[in-house]
């Protein structure tokens, strides 16, 4: 087989689907030129936008647009890359995919594959295509922000940190056990070692510590709606969504089942969850959702406790993580000692509670965004993290089982940047991208 045909060129859409005023369709692969020369004409010169005409086999114009080069190696994929900027009709696009993928060796590409061929030419570690996966999914300004860092490289340079003072550790092993007894290998070897991993250790162990800021900005804080019958959590849960996401009603029970909205809190990703009143209940179906309300309610981020102010004293759940709310603060009733008084009818006091909710979520030392964001970083800078501390545990041992701790803790580290073990993680992953990326 021709070696153009063996490594096809792939083809897709890379804008978003449906009419549009202008959509942008990518090729990547051996074929590029052929393609480019083929569809518009001569070579456009690099990364310079020409205005072509694009035409079929017969020479009838398809569309007229931006035609782009951008040569391998210097592209996003590593390979020559075109871009044609068009009309975004969908007759011109059904057309111009067709007419490209008539050519031998050209063909569509499937979810994730210009990004797979980026990693797989060097041009992005795994943290960073995660970062751009997690880029073109966020909704919020701590996502864009905390996933631009990983998309840029951050855990990249950090890993590279570590693993260069590891490397250097295991060099300083190898000198102990080959080269101790000739006089030009001078020094605690050992000692210098280890001080080292101790300074890695330090690094992997701050990073650990941003873990769950990191997945919470990812995935989103969750806040529970909890509290007894008729307390307004239906009412709340619509004032803070600005939308009927819940029925409200007078009748106590109305909510059964959790009732989940996704907010936008300054920047900050919120899943807004109303629950069942809580209350002793006959009704199976009530009670088990009030067991369902208490068990969110542990696992929250945060739990709003919403007791109307005209009711009776309510007893208000306990903990940290509680913020005590009196609803329907325009009528008449006495505010306990700690709450915060609403009204949905009036709208007086949700600019407080939306400035409470940020500033507990975001935390008052709030800095840079988390360089570990997922529970695949997680988990390998924790394999690392226990190598290294066995390591310093044994000052004492021989040498050869100090350099394979490290050897574990760098090899944990390469994982996490994809260079070895990671083929499920990636088929994974790259599903998971919209099919122009």
């Amino acid at each position: 087989m021709n070696t153009l045909f063996h490594v096809p060129t792939i083809v897709a859409l890379s804008s978003a689907s449906g009419r549009a005023g202008v959509a942008v369709v990518r090729v990547s692969g051996p074929r590029v030129r052929f393609v480019l020369e083929t569809v518009a004409g001569p070579l456009p010169a690099p990364r310079l936008a020409s205005l072509r005409a694009l035409r079929d086999t017969a020479g009838e114009v398809v569309d007229q647009g931006l035609v782009l080069f951008f040569p391998g190696p210097a592209s996003f994929t590593g390979e020559d890359v075109a871009e044609f900027q068009i009309h975004g009709s969908r007759a011109v696009l059904a057309r111009l995919l067709q007419l490209l993928c008539s050519h031998d060796g050209v063909r569509l590409a499937e979810p994730g594959e210009f990004t797979r061929r980026a990693f797989e030419a060097g041009k992005l570690d795994l943290a960073e295509v995660e970062g751009l996966a997690d880029l073109i999914d966020s909704e919020t300004e701590w996502q864009r922000r905390q996933a631009l860092r990983q998309m840029d490289g951050a855990l990249g340079v950090a890993v590279a940190e570590w693993r260069r003072d590891l490397v250097e550790a295991l060099a300083l092993l190898a000198a102990e056990l080959d080269f101790s007894d000739e006089g030009d290998v001078e020094g605690p070897m050992v000692e210098r070692a280890l001080g080292l991993v101790a300074v890695a250790l330090r690094g992997l162990k701050a990073a650990q510590g941003s873990f769950a800021r990191g997945e919470r900005v990812r995935e989103g804080f969750v806040v529970v709606l909890a509290g007894p019958p008729n307390a307004g959590k239906s009412s709340l849960l619509n004032a803070l969504a600005r939308r009927d996401v819940a029925i409200v009603s007078p009748v106590a029970g109305t909510t059964r089942d959790a009732i989940e909205v996704r907010l936008d809190l300054d920047g900050i990703p919120v899943t807004l969850i109303d629950t069942a009143g809580l209350r002793d209940s006959a009704d199976a179906i009530e009670a088990e959702g009030v067991r369902r309300a208490r068990d969110l309610a542990a696992k929250a981020d945060l739990v709003l406790s919403l007791r109307a102010i005209d009711s009776e004293a309510d007893r208000h759940q306990e903990g940290s993580s509680v913020v005590p709310l009196a609803t329907k603060a325009d009528l008449t009733g006495t505010l306990r000692p700690g709450e915060l008084p609403v009204s949905v009818q009036s709208g007086d006091g949700l600019p407080q509670l939306i400035e409470l909710l940020t500033r507990r979520l975001a935390g008052k030392d709030q800095t840079e965004p988390a360089l570990l964001t997922r529970e695949r970083h997680r988990v390998a800078v924790m394999e690392a993290i226990v190598a290294l501390e066995r390591a310093l545990a044994s000052p004492g041992a021989p040498a050869e089982l100090l350099a394979e701790d490290v050897r574990l803790a760098v090899r944990a580290l390469e994982r996490l940047l994809g260079h070895v073990d990671v083929e499920d993680v990636l088929d994974q992953l790259f599903a998971g991208f919209c099919i122009g990326k």
